[in-house]
């Protein structure tokens, strides 16, 4: 029986017998959330029934409220495939949705690199499933006011609002404003960034030059060159910044502080690919000033994914911050059609299908996803709080079956022995530059500040 079941069915007996009370209770003082990273779902996960599976499960369903990011869309194919989509064309039966259900989430994003792969009608699709599956949705609107807006989950612990953000995505999937003479364009709540390449003088007067041999003018002296696109400063040592676009940041931190004072939790979750140049593993500064900036308007606590590995966690002002949870669900390699436009760039023609699909991108599972061990492995991120102060955040590692066949990788495992005591050090070693300690016992992490 699912969580929903589970407290539906008390309720509807106190009303059958007259116990029901006209009385609001008060939020209990405790609440746990499960947190969990990436889903891409394309198979049936309730079948299987192996112990490390069903203790994760039964983890999940043990919260009083659990997330996940939802990066896969639903329908029959009814949409088409756009021509830029957020990498492999995501989409799976309508039906598997309730297998996420099953599996005791309550909550899930939707703003993501895949929002827009079926265009508009693809995300209504997967909106309106979602919805009758039950679950709590955000970061997708038929504008951009709708696609900012935090939603809500009830439940007898208190309320959770939760605000769904996208940096890494096709700018056709950004939703839009209307001016009231034209509909405003559906699509995800975007998180933009200013992207700043840092070089010795000696370099930007090269640009400089390489500009008027192309343009046959020069461009004005200074300390910074807009180079065809892209802005370039002069600095001691080269390098990139990134700062998150002010009027984004603020958009969005307004939202938050009116969904603060509607829920007594408020998450804000964000799907962001982007690292340093020198490690993927490390987050983005602009990603580290948003998660700031959305804590100091009121969120309890602040959920990154997309990248497929773990990054560091934060505790800035008594709050969490999870710059990547990893991946918990990773199927992405039995989608059952993709469209031309995943084809053709590996040359295959109109005979090739998935499989050959996957082979040519992978080369037969010797580069990319299926070689990159740290794709498959992540944590499940248990956080429970006394009112709005975090009293414990609890990290239990998982395995998605790295080296596995393409049918098994994918689903999530508890991880045990010396895999967990390795995933475990690596988000240790990863939270360490912001003061963050990891302290494990009986193969679960706890995390700690200096």
């Amino acid at each position: 029986m699912t969580r929903a079941a589970r407290l539906l069915v008390p309720a509807l007996v106190a009303a059958a017998v007259g116990w029901a009370t006209p009385h609001a209770q008060a939020p209990a003082a405790s609440i746990s959330l499960a947190l969990t990273g990436d889903s891409i779902i394309t198979r049936p996960i309730s079948v299987f029934k192996e112990p490390a599976f069903t203790r994760l499960i039964d983890l999940v369903r043990g919260a009083d409220a659990a997330f996940t990011n939802l990066e896969m869309l639903f329908h029959d194919y009814e949409p088409y495939a756009m021509n830029e989509s957020g990498g492999t064309y995501m989409r799976a039966e309508p039906a598997l949705v309730k297998e996420l259900v099953w599996a005791g989430f309550d909550m899930v994003s939707r703003a993501n690199n895949h929002t827009g792969d079926y265009g508009a009608l693809g995300m209504a699709l997967t909106t309106k499933y979602v919805a009758e599956a039950g679950l709590v949705q955000a970061g997708v609107g038929q504008s951009l006011a709708e696609a900012r807006e935090a939603t809500f989950l009830e439940t007898p612990k208190g309320r959770i609002a939760l605000i769904s953000v996208a940096s890494t995505f096709p700018d056709h999937s950004r939703a839009g404003r209307t001016r009231g003479d034209m509909p405003a364009r559906p699509g995800l709540n975007p998180l933009r960034f200013n992207t700043t390449y840092v070089v010795p003088r000696a370099r930007l007067d090269q640009l400089r030059q390489t500009m008027a041999e192309i343009n046959g003018r020069t461009p004005a002296a200074g300390d910074t060159l807009n180079f065809f696109g892209r802005r370039f400063v002069v600095g001691d040592a080269s390098g990139i910044r990134t700062e998150p676009l002010e009027e984004d940041v603020e958009e969005i931190a307004s939202v938050v502080r009116n969904a603060s004072r509607l829920a007594d939790l408020t998450m804000v979750t964000i799907h962001a690919h982007e690292g340093t140049t020198a490690d993927r593993l490390v987050p983005a500064q602009f990603l580290i000033a948003f998660a700031r900036a959305m804590v100091d308007a009121g969120a309890d606590l602040f959920v990154g994914h997309g990248p497929h590995v773990l990054r560091g966690i934060e505790i800035y002002k008594g709050k969490p911050i999870m710059y990547s949870l990893g991946d918990f669900i990773f199927q992405n390699e039995t989608l059952l059609r993709l469209p031309s436009e995943n084809y053709e760039p590996y040359g295959l023609d109109a005979d090739a299908h998935v499989a050959d699909f996957n082979d040519r991108r992978y080369r037969n599972d010797t580069t990319g996803f299926p070689s990159d061990r740290l794709i498959w492995e992540a944590v499940v991120a248990v956080p429970r709080f006394e009112g709005r102060a975090l009293g414990e955040l609890a990290l239990h590692p998982i395995t998605l079956g790295f080296g596995q066949g393409r049918t098994v990788r994918g689903r999530p495992m508890l991880a045990e022995g010396e895999l967990a005591g390795k995933i475990l050090s690596d988000v240790e070693r990863l939270s360490r530059p912001f003061g963050t300690t990891i302290t494990v016992r009986d193969g679960v992490g706890y995390v700690g500040r200096r």
